[in-house]
């Protein structure tokens, strides 16, 4: 039998979508107005992030492979956008449940995480990846890291 191939897709920082909703939330304050009800506006330690799927069925999650150079924590919560989104309007209802909470404490050398919910989110993500060749991220990064302290992909067994 032939063994199984893994798959390993990295996250991607789509920095001009995250520079165009940051925008959007400087335009509001610019001309003192009120972002639309359920409006999700970027803060400054939210990043927007991409997954590329270069295959979109028969995955099967396996693992997430999250490094952090210092310690911190990182929130990966996912999106319910379609294709090419135009996130500059996200809205509260887009994000998705559970998340993925990742956090390095000082002086540790692994990266541990709440692991039902890292299961069950990476599941999520094989399932939305059958109708979807992308998939957007919100990633929150707290306790002062930043976002070239981060190094992560999604691994699949495909």
């Amino acid at each position: 039998a032939a063994e199984a191939r893994m798959l390993e897709l990295p996250f991607i920082h789509d920095e001009q979508l995250t520079r165009r909703m940051r925008l959007r939330f400087q335009s509001l304050q610019q001309k003192n107005l009120r972002p639309q009800d359920g409006e999700k506006l970027l803060q400054p330690n939210e990043h927007i992030y991409r997954v590329d799927f270069i295959q979109q069925h028969q995955l099967c999650f396996l693992r997430w492979d999250i490094q952090l150079e210092r310690p911190g924590k990182v929130t990966v919560t996912g999106t319910s956008q379609h294709w090419t989104p135009d996130l500059t309007h996200l809205m509260n209802r887009q994000l998705l449940e559970p998340v993925g909470i990742f956090w390095k404490k000082p002086g540790a050398k692994e990266v541990e995480c709440n692991e039902a919910d890292a299961q069950e989110f990476g599941e999520r993500i094989a399932e939305l990846a059958q109708i979807r060749k992308v998939m957007y991220f919100l990633l929150t990064f707290t306790d002062g890291l930043e976002p070239a302290q981060l190094k992560g992909s999604i691994v699949f067994k495909a």
